[in-house]
């Protein structure tokens, strides 16, 4: 982690002591923490930032089942609603904008808003970035009338519910992802199909014999899908082609899942944190610390492995307490 030089001609500029960026369970974990510490904490949510309305993924999610403390399930936007709420309730002050340019050089740093990049910028002592990630879809024809009505990019979030029960479903996909969602499913599907564009998995070993010996799972090679069908409510079938004889036929399937990975929005923090091959963010082990000092990772923008709500909202809350802490710190120094 990188110390962090500081901008004297800001400091007679207003200072915020904390912002976070984005809108998910990690932002407002974090919102939640920071305001009841009575720091102040100013969010800018996004106004559809990455084609997704504030409140990140889950607004896309009909309903959710493995958040604790709901057992009846709830709406993926009411949850993120009630987060919110809870979070405007202790005082935090949320912007409906979009960042669109940071400046993390040196301290305090500086954020301007889309639409705003010549203006003077936003000053902040700590950031919290939680601009998460989204899945990658194929845009099939159908997709979008079909999408959370039959089509997911996350069978541990979606598998389990009463559409997908004892009903044939499919995974796009060829690696690790798409075998672990294939895997899984087979808990609750009558027979899981796994199209792969290639004559072989991209795969590791264990996973590909883990997926290729179940008895539920059929392995479709040199199959790729072209559309997504229904009867006007929900997927019933998709259309495949084979690529190497070009023959084109139904397959009767009540659930598609993508498994072709995920695109981490960090793109206003490129070139100046630390980030991994494929645009994670990298932070410190056990902590959300990134690699410039007072900058914290929270959400599925540093998490490329479990990318749940429940395990973003912890790293919101760890991204709080360490601001929080460094700020103390700050202070008696």
């Amino acid at each position: 982690m990188s110390s962090t030089p500081v901008d004297n001609d800001a400091q007679s500029k207003k200072v915020l002591d904390v912002v976070i960026v984005g809108s998910g369970p990690a932002g407002h974990t974090a919102a939640i923490y920071l305001a009841r510490a009575e720091l102040s904490p100013v969010m800018y949510e996004g106004m559809l930032a990455n084609g997704i309305a504030a409140g990140g993924q889950l607004t896309t999610t009909t309903e959710v089942e493995n958040f604790p403390g709901f057992p009846e399930a709830i709406g993926g936007s009411e949850l993120m609603d009630r987060m919110r709420a809870q979070s405007v309730r202790f005082g935090t002050d949320i912007r409906t904008e979009t960042i669109s340019k940071v400046d993390l050089s040196s301290r305090p740093f500086k954020l301007w808003p889309q639409f705003a990049e010549d203006d003077d910028p936003i000053l902040c002592k700590t950031l919290v970035i939680s601009t998460g990630a989204t899945a990658k879809r194929m845009h099939l024809p159908g997709e979008d009338q079909y999408w959370q009505n039959g089509i997911s990019a996350c069978a541990v979030c979606d598998g389990a519910l009463p559409l997908f029960r004892n009903k044939p479903l499919a995974v796009i996909g060829g690696g690790d992802s798409a075998c672990e969602e294939a895997t899984y499913l087979t808990k609750y599907a009558s027979e899981v199909y796994v199209l792969v564009r290639r004559d072989e998995l991209r795969a590791s070993t264990i996973m590909q014999k883990r997926l290729l010996n179940h008895p539920k799972c059929k392995v479709l090679f040199n199959t790729v899908a072209t559309e997504a069908k229904g009867d006007g409510e929900v997927l019933t079938a998709l259309r495949t082609k084979d690529t190497k004889s070009g023959e084109e036929k139904d397959l009767e399937v009540n659930g598609l899942f993508y498994a072709i990975g995920h695109i981490p929005a960090t793109s206003i923090v490129e070139g100046q944190l630390d980030m991994w091959e494929d645009g994670y963010i990298k932070t410190k082990p056990g902590t959300t610390q990134t690699s410039v000092h007072g900058v914290f990772a929270a959400g599925d923008v540093q998490d490329k492995v479990y990318r749940q709500a429940v395990t973003s909202a912890g790293t919101g809350c760890q991204a709080a307490l360490e601001a929080e802490r460094l700020l103390a710190e700050e202070e008696e120094a």
